[in-house]
């Protein structure tokens, strides 16, 4: 029976694929257009289609100005990507059997793949009730004995109760209400069941109204979302794949029974091909739909170019960000053979916490505080901006509090003086601002990085990697290695040279290839050849969340104690190591060997102007150039010799940033000598 395409599509269950449709009304474009927007538009009556996959393509909205069962008034075209925030309404239209929801609503292993519905009457298990109106969370589907389950749970007196139930079971289930909020494109993915529409209500639009927005300015109703599907298939005698929108005006009827499947082309992505057993390797394949806007290795995955698939593995890279102080940032992955060399670029930390975890063996830690904080205790020490210390070791310390002695946990750091050095302690709670001082200036390769610092590490490019034509790493002002994760990878050449052989992605490639009975001489390879890939913002958080499944989570940092009044923020406090507070009983063993003060005497000259300008400098430009100054004009000589062996002498600093500061410290010191005369001769002035 022949039904219109949007009908069956929404209607269609992805786990019956591939299936074969006929036309039966087509649809025509008068000339010569085939296709518009990379869409089929023209399909003759009695053509066949195998239908390989859909996804929703744009989502069409409908507006209801006050509620959901108010009248709609209008109907718009809403991007996935379009920004806001939004609440299910709940469907009020019941499911009529557990196999029901599972062919409609998307179950999967994550939080959005968990829905939850009741029924409007108990339901009797072998060993357990659910009673009427008692919400269940679905939380996943499996074949247990030949007979597909779900796997679900209640919640009773804070306790969590699993059960399983056949797709035979039937009954009224109502979905339940969801307090979550979710973007668009989750709803789009997650939320929407098959056949049927979603109403949502936007509780906050994340950028400001503009006219380029197609809802009403200061819009508070609902609207009530239907997806268009892009329906991915096969013609008979085409040898590519065709999209066609599942809102075009045809019929279609299901001939998957009365025809041979294998009449078609089989094309295969990159996950069905790494799939396969490792024995089907090498293998020859034809291209049939390339990537679109990638870096391609020497255009050998264009649609038609024959390839030779040798092997599946997997792969270790270093994934980096760019520096930057906006959102707007850079991915990449970095391989393990990247000949650029790399120079340290100045860390900054946010609390005492993240200079503990930073600390190492190797090589004592130097930061400078870009951020006043003043300690509720005593026996803590009070930090100002332009404060330098050396961080030494965690531990633990009494504080007098309310009259009662307190455990916590500190810091243990030696503050740089002009002519001596003050063993201090800082609260592990403590919320600051510090930027690391650089003294080593070599230069490492990439495997030197991983191997001799912890990460996250900030690095900037020196010299490039000449092994590649255009070295994208290279014009970054900054990068952060965040961390070493395993991917999945096809090595492939070309059929007329197999040599010659490349690294391709496998889940971030999207491209088709159809596999050829063709055999494969062992080949001798050369070097593989690999690419720093750049990676979107959406693969850059699906990559750190498939990494981060396998990682144990750092500890959370100690809080900070509520009971305590915080005092105002000093800016310049005097304090002599005479000043010094109560002895604190500690487990403190020592300190490393301390700065000859003949180097240290140039903090004090710095210190003010460091205080000042510190406190103004939001970006990593400005960041990177205070910890240069104070690098190249604080510490100086044999000091570097100390703390670790200088080979290279390259400089961080701009000269221009370093003259820019004196002309304004020494405006400031001038307008401040200047103030109190002026102030003078204008009450002299008036009394006149």
């Amino acid at each position: 029976m022949a039904s219109n395409l949007t009908k069956f599509i929404h209607s269609l269950d992805p786990r019956t694929l591939p299936r074969v449709l006929q036309i039966q009304s087509g649809i025509y474009f008068q000339g010569s257009i085939y296709e518009m927007f990379g869409n089929e538009c023209c399909l003759p009556t009695g053509e066949l289609i195998k239908v390989t996959g859909f996804k929703i393509n744009k989502i069409i909205a409908s507006i209801c100005e006050s509620n959901e069962d108010s009248q709609c008034s209008a109907r718009i075209e809403l991007p996935l990507n379009f920004p806001g925030l939004c609440k299910i309404v709940a469907d009020k239209t019941p499911y009529l059997s557990i196999e029901e929801i599972t062919r409609k609503v998307s179950i999967g292993p994550t939080r959005l793949g968990h829905p939850c519905f009741y029924c409007n009457e108990d339901i009797k298990l072998a060993n357990f009730t659910i009673k009427q109106g008692e919400q269940i969370m679905f939380n996943s589907v499996e074949e247990v004995n030949g007979t597909l389950t779900v796997n679900c749970g209640v919640v009773r007196e804070n306790q969590s109760h699993s059960f399983t139930l056949p797709l035979s079971q039937e009954g009224e289930f109502y979905e339940c209400e969801d307090d979550h909020i979710y973007t668009l494109k989750e709803i789009v993915e997650w939320k929407i069941p098959k056949s049927r529409n979603r109403i949502v209500k936007f509780t906050n639009m994340l950028h400001t109204w503009d006219f380029s927005n197609p809802l009403p300015e200061n819009f508070d109703g609902c609207l009530i979302l239907a997806p268009i599907y892009e329906v991915q298939g096969v013609m008979k005698f085409r040898r590519d794949i065709v999209h066609i929108l599942s809102d075009l005006d045809i019929e279609v009827i299901d001939v998957t029974d009365s025809y041979d499947i294998s009449c078609f082309l089989h094309p295969l992505s990159m996950e069905d091909v790494f799939e396969r057993t490792s024995k089907e390797f090498p293998m020859v394949a034809e291209v049939i739909e390339g990537p679109t806007g990638r870096q391609q290795p020497c255009n050998l995955l264009c649609p038609g170019k024959e390839i030779v698939i040798h092997k599946k593995y997997q792969a270790k890279r270093i994934l980096a960000s760019e520096i930057r102080s906006d959102s707007h940032k850079r991915h990449f992955l970095i391989p393990a053979s990247y000949k650029g060399k790399f120079k340290r670029r100045p860390r900054e930390f946010l609390t005492a916490y993240d200079l503990e975890i930073a600390r190492s063996d190797k090589e004592q830690l130097h930061v400078v505080a870009t951020k006043a904080f003043d300690s509720p205790h005593a026996e803590l020490f009070s930090v100002s901006v332009g404060d330098q210390f050396l961080v030494q070791q965690h531990q633990t310390g009494e504080v007098i509090y309310q009259g009662r002695k307190k455990v916590i946990d500190v810091l243990a750091c030696e503050q740089i003086l002009s002519e001596a050095y003050k063993e201090v302690l800082l609260p592990m709670y403590m919320e600051g601002g510090f930027v690391e001082v650089i003294h080593d200036k070599r230069q490492y390769q990439l495997s030197e990085l991983c191997k001799e610092f912890r990460l996250p590490f900030n690095v900037k490019v020196s010299v490039r990697d000449l092994s590649i034509e255009e070295d994208v790493l290279a014009a970054m002002p900054g990068l952060q290695l965040e961390e070493e994760i395993t991917d999945s990878y096809l090595l492939i050449s070309s059929t007329g040279d197999p040599a010659d052989s490349w690294e391709i992605p496998v889940y971030r490639l999207n491209m088709s290839v159809q596999l050829l009975s063709k055999s494969v001489d062992e080949t001798v390879f050369s070097p593989t050849r690999t690419i720093v890939e750049e990676i979107s913002e959406e693969q850059y958080y699906m990559v750190r969340r498939f990494e981060n499944q396998v990682l144990h989570p750092p500890p959370r940092p100690p809080k900070k104690p509520t009971t305590l009044e915080s005092k105002p923020l000093l800016t310049l406090p005097e304090r002599s190591v005479l000043d010094a507070p109560h002895a604190v009983k500690n487990l403190y063993v020592g300190t490393t060997k301390k700065l000859r003060s003949a180097q240290a005497t140039a903090v004090s000259e710095l210190q003010v102007s460091c205080q000042n300008d510190l406190g103004h400098w939001e970006n990593e430009d400005n960041v990177t150039g205070m910890a240069t100054l104070l690098d190249t004009s604080v510490i100086k000589g044999p000091i570097n010799n100390m703390l670790l062996e200088e080979k290279h002498s390259y400089e961080y600093a701009d000269e221009n940033l370093i003259e820019n500061i004196r002309k304004k410290f020494q405006e400031s010191t001038i307008h401040n000598k200047m103030y109190p005369l002026k102030k003078k001769r204008e009450e002299t002035s008036k009394m006149e």
